[in-house]
């Protein structure tokens, strides 16, 4: 078992002051570890339990799109306010060191019940929650959260309230 935090950089102080940045990027740089970390991640119940992936703007995007290839499910997208054509769904959230708004395209949500929640990092859970709001809200199945990183401090994980997965944790 490949230990995957020796390939994730801190970065204190960024976005803003006191927040420590955990840059999980640097785990695409090595194709077996990133092949190792998406296998581990397309094997949890809560991803083959779910009809699609729903992953979250933007570094969501790299593990959700890696997830969906991997176990042939289609993903759609949560993004930032302002990203998204269509007809959508927007939800407000808090982050550690904000607010923030995502959308989902309402034609994505029509043809699938159940989904799970893929993004990098747990930290608050506000970002997590938001997503699963917009999927409850719609009449949408969540079977869980997997993210690569958890941040167990800040407590995502209590406020979520439905299964969660990850691959590394501090």
């Amino acid at each position: 078992m490949e230990d995957f935090k020796k390939y994730i950089k801190s970065y204190r102080d960024f976005p803003t002051k006191g927040i420590v940045f955990r840059d999980v990027l640097g785990l695409l740089q090595e194709n077996e570890i990133f092949s190792d970390l998406i296998s581990k991640m397309s094997s949890t119940k809560i991803i083959t339990d779910a009809q699609a992936i729903i992953s979250i703007d933007a570094r969501g995007f790299i593990f959700g799109s890696a997830i969906s290839f991997a176990i042939s499910k289609p993903m759609i997208v949560a993004r930032k306010k302002g990203k998204l054509p269509g007809d959508l769904v927007n939800k407000n959230y808090k982050l550690e060191y904000g607010n923030n708004s995502l959308d989902v395209q309402k034609e994505a949500l029509i043809r699938y019940d159940s989904f799970a929640i893929v993004d990098d990092v747990l930290a608050t859970g506000g970002t997590a929650n938001c997503v699963k709001g917009i999927l409850q809200e719609n009449d949408k199945n969540v079977t869980g959260l997997a993210v690569v990183l958890e941040i167990q401090e800040l407590g995502g994980r209590v406020k979520f309230s439905l299964p969660v997965t990850s691959q590394v944790k501090y």
